[in-house]
């Protein structure tokens, strides 16, 4: 059957947003920063299937950008991540976790308290969903340029995982490679990189206004 399957364009390839409805909703863990629910979902012919999933409020993250000597470099910073154990080479990035703040407002924080900058561009570079199978997170990442420092009295006491966390900037060339290599695993970290060293080489024609509409994130439909 497979192989008789009808032949593609890319033009085809628009993901649709069309939510089954839910019979039955239960919240079966309550956590500290995101949920367990259980859903009763009517899939119509296919009749009706019951799925847990973490009910996540999603995040964005940055793809923070200098040139230095003609040469583009990418922010990013190394956290331990417990759930896999590991010491992440990361973007800037947090969780939107502030009732009614805007996506880019909630990157411009993040990119303040976790690496000390602010920004005088804005723009989105990618949309996703972190595990669509059992994940709600669904996450923007926004390409910042026109970088400055912040003033010494803004700067934000980092605490946990975030305490003198490494910080340090990449060639875009060499960040793209260690991708390749397989040397980066944060998913934020190899999506954003592949898409940047993308839409460089489309001179940017890629990008989309910081405040472009997000419906795939429930609370901004």
């Amino acid at each position: 059957m497979s192989l008789d399957a009808p032949v593609l364009r890319g033009s085809d390839l628009a993901d649709r947003l069309d939510r089954r409805p839910v019979s039955d909703t239960a919240l079966v863990f309550d956590g500290m920063v995101w949920d367990v629910r259980r859903d009763v979902i009517d899939l119509g012919d296919a009749g009706q299937v019951t799925r847990e999933y973490v009910d996540h409020p999603g995040a964005v993250s940055i793809v923070a950008l200098r040139e230095v000597d003609g040469r583009d470099q990418v922010l990013l910073i190394q956290q331990y991540r417990h759930p896999v154990g590991s010491f992440e080479w990361e973007l800037p990035a947090g969780l939107l976790d502030i009732a009614g703040e805007p996506p880019w407002l909630c990157a411009a924080r993040e990119l303040h308290e976790e690496a000390d900058l602010t920004a005088g561009r804005w723009d989105v570079l990618i949309d996703y969903f972190s595990s669509p199978g059992g994940n709600s997170e669904a996450l923007r990442i926004f390409l910042a340029r026109d970088l400055a420092d912040v003033h010494h009295r803004e700067l934000f006491t980092r605490e946990g995982e975030e305490h003198g966390m490494p910080v340090g900037w990449v060639d875009l060339d060499e960040a793209h490679e260690a991708v390749l290599q397989g040397q980066l695993h944060n998913p934020g970290a190899v999506i954003g990189i592949l898409t940047a060293h993308a839409s460089r080489a489309r001179h940017w024609a890629t990008l989309r206004p910081h405040d472009v509409p997000w419906p795939e994130h429930p609370a901004y439909r």
